[in-house]
């Protein structure tokens, strides 16, 4: 007697983070049987809380899911970047973009992640799909003529039509290889406070070390402060003051005097991307698919767009022929010139912009970036939608 059929479930996405949220969200929208797996406890947050820097495009697709108002509406989640200033220490050369002048609310927001996860999960735990917190996903792979998801909580896996590989990492997916390039850095993240408010005005400050961002978050800045990775053990153990002076060194007092800081952290800086991001019945999008250098600030909202497209070409193919080769293919030809000229966008920045030699480079692309409106006009659209 032959064994019979697997019970295959129409989409399993492994991972509920902001990415997997939102797929899931996009496809409740849908006719069709859908399971949402996260390691997480209900509630539970991954990683800590920390900022996020969404594009106007992100906000959007977040808006189309039904959850930007509930984020919107937490005490202190959402702060607007009305404008964003670009500068090198110690050379010419400065660029300055405007909400305003391009037609938008704002170029992006900065916002919670605790804020925006607790939206999604209320948003999952609504929408009447299988939800399962506390599950935690060791492998994916492709039969062939299927996908199967095995869970470390479960006696049986999980079949399906189509797996989406959303869990940050990727190296759960039998098949599908990534490419890992070590920038040799480490950025310092902290909340610094300045005297005088920020108005909305989010800087990118390029130095000799590394770039360092400010981004306006409630009543003080979020620091993303690049260093190399053999000097930032030593800045994190300063004390607050030395701190502060050494970032002000650095920085210099475009954004007023640092008055404190507070949640200092660090993390590595990695470029890790797949070549392809697709085997039968399996994809991988957001993080599992490219990990970026936060720079640009690209990472999520390049993830979030995987979803949105993702989302729209499923809603464009039959349930029997979810994650066949004609469907991932149309998938992969939707995203390839954005995951492209975002992977290269964001490690070209990294090396324009990571040395002194490339100063008077540096001057130039800026001053150019200012004063002339149509390319300035390209890069912002980029910047706020990804490449189309």
């Amino acid at each position: 007697m032959s064994a019979s059929a697997p019970v295959l479930r129409d989409v399993v996405v492994a991972g509920a983070g902001p990415v997997g949220a939102t797929l899931a969200l996009a496809l409740c929208q849908q006719d069709l049987d859908v399971v949402a797996l996260d390691a997480r406890a209900e509630g539970g947050i991954a990683r800590g809380d920390r900022a996020l820097a969404l594009s106007h495009g992100a906000r959007l697709i977040l808006e189309r899911v039904g959850v930007w108002s509930a984020v919107a509406a937490a005490p202190g989640a959402v702060t607007p970047i009305q404008a964003i200033d670009v500068s090198q220490a110690g050379g010419f050369g400065r660029a300055r973009i405007d909400a305003q002048e391009h037609g938008v609310p704002a170029l992006g927001y900065v916002v919670a992640y605790r804020a925006l996860q607790a939206a999604l999960d209320q948003a999952l735990r609504a929408s009447g799909m299988d939800v399962r917190f506390g599950a935690t996903v060791t492998r994916v792979a492709s039969t062939g003529t299927h996908a199967r998801v095995v869970v470390a909580e479960e006696d049986a896996p999980i079949d399906a039509r189509l797996a989406v590989a959303a869990d940050g990492a990727g190296s759960l997916v039998d098949g599908i290889a990534r490419e890992r390039r070590d920038y040799r850095q480490v950025a310092i993240v902290a909340k610094v406070t300045t005297d005088r408010p920020h108005e909305g005005l989010a800087y990118e400050r390029f130095t000799p070390q590394g770039p360092i961002a400010l981004l306006p978050e409630h009543g003080r800045y979020g620091l993303v402060w690049t260093h190399a990775a053999a000097d930032a053990q030593a800045t994190l153990d300063l004390p607050d003051a030395e701190f502060l002076a050494l970032l002000t060194r650095a920085f210099g007092s475009r954004a007023g005097a640092f008055q404190s800081v507070s949640e200092r952290r660090s993390f590595p800086l990695v470029l890790e991307y797949a070549q392809r991001t697709a085997i039968p019945h399996v994809v991988a999008i957001g993080n599992a698919a490219q990990a970026l250098h936060p720079i640009a600030g690209q990472g999520l909202n390049l993830g979030l767009r995987d979803a949105f497209e993702l989302s729209r070409v499923i809603a464009d193919t039959p349930r029997g022929a979810l994650g066949d080769a004609a469907m991932l293919r149309r998938y992969a030809q939707a995203r390839a010139a954005d995951r492209r000229v975002g992977i290269a966008f964001t490690n070209g920045l990294v090396h324009l912009f990571g040395g002194a030699s490339l100063r008077w480079p540096r001057g130039i692309g800026l001053a150019v970036l200012d004063a002339l409106p149509p390319l300035k006009r390209a890069f912002t659209h980029t910047m706020l939608h990804g490449w189309r």
